[in-house]
Parts: structure tokens; C-alpha cells; sequence
């Protein structure tokens, strides 16, 4: 199980280690990674301005994250040696898998119930722009729900999540981001065999 990438490792993915787990399981230190990821570099002031918390507050999450190696100063977006930039690393961060089991279980589980509430939130929001796309108010595209139940051994499931990973990866990293259409999109993939 893996957040930002899908259900397998890829070449790029990290494996979380506790400090990661607990880092994550932090719902601020999640909103404060969101915030990153959509505007790539930021400043402890910025996040506490946009998240509406006290900056030293936005500071210590930022510590956090840091000492657990989900994010990095980007020095060279500084404007002088005490101003600290920060941003993302771009990987994949898989929670663990019977190769590499989860390093403490009960902080992965805290992740996934975590990570399971935030989806549940995703699919409110859809539901909730849904019925005036489908009624035709609205042609502005928001959201899209696809279904589709396909037969597949799990070597050839891996495959496709793989191939999903690089589709997304190869469109993240062909966008233009001074593109003022450009919008984030949150996708959450679920995926169930009829097994469980």
C-alpha cells in the first residue's frame, strides 16, 4: 500500500520507516505535505498564513517532517543563509508489503485509517459536484468516478498499477507549471480483488 503511487513499489519508492509512519500519521503534517506538493516551495510563515496555525507551530511539523526525510530545505530558494525554503521529495512512499513488512505496525495502521478518512472526504466531495454535471448545470470538468472490474493474475495486476505510476509520473513531470489552467488534482486509486 503506498500513498502518491499505488499499490507496488516502484524504482523510485521508499519504504516508511517509523519515523515516517509517525511523521505521516499526523493529520497537520499531512495538510502541510499537500500544501508543499502543490506549491513546491515554502516557508514555515507561508504554511502557518495558509493552514491558519501559529507559525512556530507550522515550524515544528516542518522540523518533524524534515528529521523523518519527507521533506528538504531547498537552499537555493532562499533569500539569505537563516531563511529555510522547504520542499517535497518526489517519491513514492509504500507503507510496507510482505518483503518489507511495515516497520511498526500499529503507526501503519494509524496511516491507512488516516489515509482511508481522506479518501472518504475525496469521494464527499465528488458526490456532492456530481448531480449538477451529470444534469448538465456545470461542464466544468471537477471530478471523474471510474468503475470497471477487469480479470487479472496478481503478477499482471502489479504490472498495470506500475504502468499507472509511470502514466501519472510522465504527466506530473511533463506539465507546465506556469500553465494558468493548471489545477491539482487529488486521484485516489481503491482497488479489491473479489478475495477479500
Amino acid at each position: 500500500m503506498a500513498d502518491d503511487a499505488g499499490t507496488s513499489a516502484g524504482d523510485d519508492a521508499v519504504f516508511m520507516t517509523s519515523a515516517m509512519l509517525k511523521a505521516y500519521s499526523h493529520p497537520l503534517r499531512r495538510r502541510i505535505l499537500r500544501l508543499i506538493a502543490r506549491r513546491e516551495h515554502l516557508r514555515a510563515a507561508d504554511i502557518a498564513a495558509e493552514l491558519g496555525v501559529p507559525a512556530n507551530s507550522a515550524s515544528f511539523h516542518l522540523r518533524v517532517l524534515a528529521d523523518a526525510g519527507l521533506i528538504e530545505e531547498a537552499p537555493d530558494r532562499a533569500r539569505d543563509r537563516r531563511d529555510r525554503v522547504w520542499t517535497g521529495r518526489k517519491r513514492a512512499l509504500n507503507l510496507g508489503d510482505p518483503q518489507n513488512p511495515v516497520a511498526d505496525e500499529a503507526l501503519g495502521g494509524a496511516v491507512v485509517a488516516a489515509l482511508a478518512e481522506e479518501h472518504g472526504e475525496l469521494v464527499r466531495r465528488v458526490l456532492a459536484w456530481s448531480p449538477d454535471y451529470v444534469a448538465g448545470r456545470t461542464t466544468e470538468v471537477h471530478a471523474s468516478f471510474v468503475q470497471r472490474t477487469i480479470r487479472l493474475t496478481e503478477a499482471e495486476f502489479e504490472g498495470v498499477m506500475r504502468q499507472v505510476n509511470d502514466v501519472l509520473s510522465a504527466a506530473d513531470d511533463a506539465h507546465d507549471a506556469t500553465d494558468p489552467d493548471g489545477r491539482y488534482w487529488q486521484l485516489d486509486i481503491v482497488v479489491a480483488d473479489d478475495t477479500i
